[in-house]
């Protein structure tokens, strides 16, 4: 029987209530059954998938509050109503050329983007039908008490559709998928990064341990980047695989895929020594993802060229990829101000808000909009200015 060490928190965090430490002791013990049935060492990707995502113990599949203020981060959805507001044109664009009013959003986290959109393309005269795939039970039930108003227009979906016709929105939604960690070692050798149980390592029983890469995703990581050795990246398969699947089942459309991220002479960038994980935990960012099991976010930066290639091998068309400041001005955002003559406490909200969307320094030039889809027609406004998919 491994004795559990207590959860131990660094000296930059906040400190988990007595509850949270209950709950991640649970995780633990969970996550320490894992590494023992696979024989004493867990590949990344397995851990990260038990970590988030298993029934009633993951970080996205138990109760805890995770989104906004009072959780562990916040998206733009939930910055302002203003980014779904610049969001509906392009949308309203994408369904008028599919002649569906159907939108299909995967991850809609607490409700916050449908509760704006909706309205949103009320106004543009768009009675949208809106689907929802969420795999927290938890989220689900928050975002039918968010959405009561529009009971009548929202479905929540168990499955992926068999066909779809519409618009499909995925914000924040690849970032989670889990990925495989990988590292150069000597000779150019690429090692496969997993976990291991090693009695209380810095706080935690769980250490990091490589194993040799298998052959055929060996070759594939070394046709993306050259053999740096000690340089340490992901390689997100669950995503692309996500992506390939979509040309099976969107007849007619286009998907909106908003994360953060890079394409990938960027994303193998020389200078990201340490590759692109990430956590968050109560609104602080580390890149410490053995600690605080399932009481924190782990995350990792899209390669939007590997995602914009899988579409391609699933049968779809690249439609645009822009940053998320471009495409949120082709959207018409800065014409959603307020007057200078209106509440200048709503005024100030609404411009803070734009700032945060918008600047470099925030979301506006990490945030990526990449567009895919299938027999539509023309070029999509929110990329008329700034498309760069010559970049990916």
């Amino acid at each position: 029987m491994i004795e559990l060490p207590a959860i131990r928190t660094p000296d930059n965090l906040p400190e988990p209530d007595a509850d949270s430490r209950a709950h991640a002791q649970r995780v633990q013990a969970m996550l320490l059954d894992r590494i023992k049935a696979a024989g004493g060492w867990l590949s990344f990707e397995a851990w990260m998938q038990a970590a988030l995502y298993e029934p009633g113990l993951g970080y996205y599949s138990a109760g805890s509050a995770k989104l906004h203020l009072g959780g562990d981060f916040t998206t733009a959805p939930e910055t302002s109503p203003l980014f779904a507001q610049a969001l509906a044109p392009q949308v309203a664009q994408i369904l008028q050329a599919s002649g569906s009013q159907t939108v299909l959003e995967f991850g809609a986290g607490t409700g916050a983007l449908a509760a704006a959109l909706i309205p949103a393309l009320q106004g543009l005269g768009i009675q949208v039908h809106y689907q929802i795939i969420e795999l927290s039970a938890d989220l689900r039930a928050r975002q039918q008490e968010q959405l009561g108003w529009w009971r009548d227009q929202v479905e929540w979906l168990d499955a992926l559709p068999e066909a779809f016709s519409g618009c499909v929105l995925a914000n924040e939604v690849l970032d989670a998928m889990p990925v495989v960690l990988f590292q150069y070692g000597a000779q150019g050798l690429i090692q496969q990064l997993g976990v291991e149980h090693r009695p209380d390592v810095d706080g935690s029983p769980f250490a990091w341990a490589a194993r040799p890469m298998p052959d055929a995703l060996a070759t594939q990581i070394a046709a993306r980047l050259p053999a740096m050795p000690g340089y340490r990246s992901e390689i997100n398969l669950q995503a692309e695989a996500w992506m390939r699947q979509m040309g099976q089942w969107l007849k007619r459309g286009a998907a909106l895929l908003i994360d953060y991220g890079f394409p990938q002479a960027e994303y193998y960038h020389p200078q990201r020594l340490q590759g692109t994980l990430m956590c968050h935990f109560r609104h602080h960012a580390h890149d410490q993802p053995l600690i605080l099991p399932g009481l924190q976010d782990i995350t990792a930066h899209v390669d939007f060229t590997a995602m914009a290639d899988a579409a391609l091998d699933g049968g779809l068309d690249v439609l645009g990829y822009a940053s998320q400041a471009r495409f949120l001005m082709n959207g018409g955002l800065a014409q959603l101000i307020r007057a200078p003559g209106c509440d200048p406490a709503a005024r100030a909200r609404e411009l803070a808000a734009i700032n945060t969307l918008t600047s470099e320094a925030e979301m506006g030039e990490l945030f990526k909009v990449l567009a895919v889809g299938r027999d539509i027609d023309g070029p999509l406004l929110g990329f008329v200015r700034g498309d760069r998919r010559d970049r990916l």
